[in-house]
């Protein structure tokens, strides 16, 4: 009882599954808390139906909290966003949210995983870094903030063989 009590006044227990069309709303709306340049809900319903791109939605109880997106190539796949509603953040949940995506990669038979990372987000260089990610190349002046200024982008790679 007490188990349950604890998990509802949390908001539930955290899970990750595949992501729906009638998920784009939620998606581009936690893309836009997230990002400069938040991607729409029409990105995300082009992106769900794709053969090529995996989309993972994190849940707490029934309310959709964050997602990871990968387009995948061969035995290739290139990590395109991953994200959590910033009043979940530093719970350990992104973790949980990339394994799962990266299993599931696995599962579809990628052997390396790329992606980029804005050099000073160290949260996220933290998380990927955690999972295995090392830092193979470096883009100057990459990202550009609502303000004009340029910032460096961290090229990351993970091999799962």
């Amino acid at each position: 009882m007490m188990r349950w009590l604890s998990e509802w006044w949390r908001g539930g227990t955290a899970s990750v599954e595949p992501a729906s069309a009638r998920d784009a709303a939620r998606l581009a709306q936690l893309h836009g808390q997230s990002f400069a340049h938040g991607w729409g809900e029409g990105e995300f319903e082009t992106m769900l139906i794709e053969s090529n791109t995996l989309v993972h939605r994190l849940r707490m109880g029934r309310k959709t909290i964050g997602f990871a997106v990968s387009r995948i190539g061969a035995d290739e796949a290139e990590i395109l966003s991953v994200a959590v509603d910033p009043a979940y953040r530093g719970r350990g949940l992104s973790r949980t949210l990339l394994m799962t995506h990266l299993g599931h990669l696995a599962g579809r038979g990628v052997r390396t995983i790329f992606l980029e990372v804005e050099e000073n987000n160290q949260p996220a260089r933290r998380l990927y870094a955690g999972c295995g990610f090392v830092v193979v190349g470096r883009r100057e002046r990459y990202y550009k903030q609502a303000d004009g200024e340029q910032l460096n982008a961290l090229l990351m790679r993970r091999d799962l063989s």
